[in-house]
């Protein structure tokens, strides 16, 4: 992303962030090339803070129609029901994000983003999934650490007022202030595949009960061949006894993993806009500081829940091999 230096309206318009984070972190910020999948109400506040901020282009992929859901979190789509037209999503949250900032590139990339090939993704800097199965996350994360270059993925989910965030940037180098000198540093993060294989004996102690909760509802889903979302109450007793199942396999204490957290995630999948601001404010930072290369990165989870009002970091990667024992 080195190259081109910021042009005098890009300075202009861009001013007062520049004296937050310096034209240098501008200037990346401005060059970058951001691929998006699933324009679902946390997305959509992402875009907006992406798009505000000054990104160098933005492409969306959702084929999906507007829906009544789509309309309660996503305020991309125009009230006026005559402008759908058999539109898709993206195209419709293309065209509002354009009149956001006019100096970032929007577009839409049509077709299934699981059906992409490698090539595809070498024209993007950072690729940002929402709703995704298992096998979907798995499958774009590693087409990303397949291309030829370092490609940070996110995938962001949102379940009523709980919410959860991964990161992986592979092996990722920036910088921080410490003290009145600048030190850089080095992370190495897991695969989602490799974060999530991690025994559950192996986490930490306190490791966020929703990390789990979740764990047990992408299994679900997976195992009756249901898309994110798809659940019910009715559910419940079907998903609790997975949850025993998957205790049971990893010697793990029930307890861990309530049933009450797990009813909240089955019976009401709609996301909660107030929850959408959030994750999405978390997830625009934490993009621009990696587009940047500055400041503490997350990692490589982020978990939200609106009940308690805690955001929390949990660095899910490579078992203990001496994991403390849980009763």
């Amino acid at each position: 992303m080195d190259g081109e230096e910021l042009t005098e309206q890009e300075t202009a318009l861009y001013d007062r962030q520049i004296r937050v984070w310096g034209v240098d972190a501008q200037r990346r910020l401005s060059k970058a090339h951001i691929l998006v999948s699933g324009m679902k109400g946390t997305v959509v506040e992402f875009c907006k803070n992406i798009v505000l901020a000054g990104v160098g282009s933005l492409t969306l992929v959702d084929s999906r129609e507007v829906t009544e859901e789509a309309l309660s979190a996503n305020f991309l789509i125009p009230p006026d029901e005559n402008v759908y037209g058999g539109r898709t999503l993206a195209e419709l949250c293309c065209d509002s994000l354009k009149d956001f900032n006019p100096m970032v590139r929007v577009s839409v990339e049509k077709g299934d983003i699981s059906s992409f090939g490698g090539d595809f993704y070498e024209r993007f800097d950072v690729v940002v999934i929402s709703s995704c199965s298992y096998a979907t996350k798995k499958l774009i994360n590693e087409k990303c650490r397949k291309v030829s270059k370092r490609l940070a993925f996110y995938s962001v989910d949102c379940r009523d007022s709980c919410g959860e965030i991964f990161v992986d940037l592979q092996n990722y180098t920036y910088s921080k202030k410490k003290l009145d000198e600048t030190i850089e540093c080095q992370l190495e993060y897991p695969s989602f595949e490799e974060a999530i294989a991690v025994p559950w004996r192996s986490l930490p102690r306190k490791v966020t009960k929703l990390y789990l909760a979740m764990r047990v509802i992408e299994r679900f889903e997976q195992a009756e061949g249901r898309k994110p979302g798809e659940t019910s109450i009715t559910d419940l007793p079907a998903v609790l006894k997975l949850k025993k199942e998957l205790c049971d396999e990893q010697s793990f204490n029930e307890s861990h993993v309530p049933n009450d957290l797990l009813e909240r995630l089955v019976s009401d999948t709609r996301e909660f806009p107030p929850v959408c601001a959030i994750l999405g404010g978390i997830l625009g930072q934490e993009v621009i500081k990696e587009i940047s290369g500055k400041g503490d990165p997350l990692k490589n989870f982020f978990f939200f829940d609106a009940t308690d009002g805690k955001g929390i970091i949990e660095d899910i990667s490579n078992p203990n091999p001496n994991p403390n024992p849980r009763s």
